[in-house]
C-alpha cells in the first residue's frame, strides 16, 4: 500500500514535521499545509488520496473545512470524494458525530499510537479503493446486483421500490460511513436544498423492514440528527 499521496493538514509545526517524518518513512508521499487556505490549493492542485485534517487550525475549524472539501466552492475543482480523516484532541461522542456529519471518514483522537493511526490511513485507503460503480456489493449476507437491480439478503430476494434501491446503493458504496441528510436527498432525490421533508426517513423505514423484517441484523442505522449508514462500524482490523 506504499506510494499514496497524502495532504496531512495541521497547525502544529513540530507535531506536523514529526508526523511527516514517520508517514514518509512509512512509505507514503506527504505533502503538508497548516492552514486551510492552503489545504484547499493543494487539495485542488496535487490530487492526494487521502486528507488527515486536524480539527483546530490557525484560519479555520477542521469541521467546516471537511464540509468545504465535500460540498466544493463556486470556481474550484477537486475530487469531493477523497477521504478524510479528521484527528482531534476532543473525544467526546458529540464531537465524533460531528465529524461524521460533516463527512469525514474517521476521525481519530489524540493521544494517538502512531501505529493504531497508520493503520486506520490504510484501512481508509481500502475502503475507498472499493469500485464506486462496482456491478455487485456485497456487505456481510447483503448482495446488491446493481445492474439487474437485485438484492438479497442471505440468499434470500428482497423487492424494493425504485428509490429505496438507490438509496440502497448509496449506503452500500460506504456502508460504515454516516451519510447526512442533506447529502442523501441531493443524491438521491435531487434536492438542491435542506427543505423539510419526511421523505427520507420514510423510505429508510421501509428499507430497513424489508430488508431486516425481524429486526435482528440492524441495516440502515439512524444517527439521530444526522443522518444514515448501512451498518454499525466494526472494531478496528490492523493493516
Amino acid at each position: 500500500m506504499a506510494g499514496e499521496s497524502l495532504l496531512l493538514v495541521d497547525g502544529g509545526v513540530p507535531e506536523r514535521a514529526s508526523l511527516e517524518r514517520q508517514l514518509a518513512g512509512d512509505g507514503f508521499a506527504v505533502i503538508a499545509a497548516d492552514r486551510g487556505a492552503a489545504a484547499l490549493e493543494l487539495l485542488e492542485r496535487s490530487e492526494p488520496d487521502l486528507v488527515l485534517l486536524d480539527v483546530s487550525l490557525p484560519d479555520a475549524s477542521g469541521y467546516e473545512l471537511c464540509r468545504t472539501l465535500r460540498e466544493g466552492e463556486p470556481g474550484r475543482c477537486w475530487n469531493r470524494e477523497v477521504p478524510v480523516i479528521l484527528v482531534s484532541e476532543r473525544g467526546d461522542p458529540l464531537d465524533r458525530v460531528r465529524g461524521f456529519a460533516r463527512g469525514a471518514d474517521d476521525y481519530v483522537m489524540r493521544p494517538y499510537v502512531y501505529e493504531e493511526l497508520v493503520a486506520r490511513i490504510r484501512a481508509v485507503l481500502r475502503r475507498s479503493r472499493t469500485p464506486v460503480r462496482a456491478e455487485r456489493l456485497v456487505v456481510d449476507e447483503l448482495e446488491i446486483d446493481r445492474l439487474a437491480r437485485v438484492v438479497r439478503v442471505a440468499g434470500v430476494p428482497v423487492l424494493l421500490a425504485a428509490k429505496e434501491f438507490e438509496l440502497l446503493l448509496a449506503l452500500a458504496t460506504d456502508p460504515e460511513r454516516v451519510r447526512t441528510k442533506e447529502e442523501l436527498l441531493r443524491d438521491v432525490w435531487g434536492y438542491r436544498s435542506t427543505a423539510r421533508t419526511r421523505t427520507l426517513d420514510s423510505h429508510a423505514s421501509r428499507l430497513r423492514r424489508k430488508l431486516d423484517p425481524d429486526g435482528r441484523r440492524g441495516w440502515v442505522c439512524n444517527v439521530w440528527g444526522v443522518g444514515y449508514r448501512l451498518v454499525e462500524p466494526g472494531p478496528l482490523r490492523a493493516a
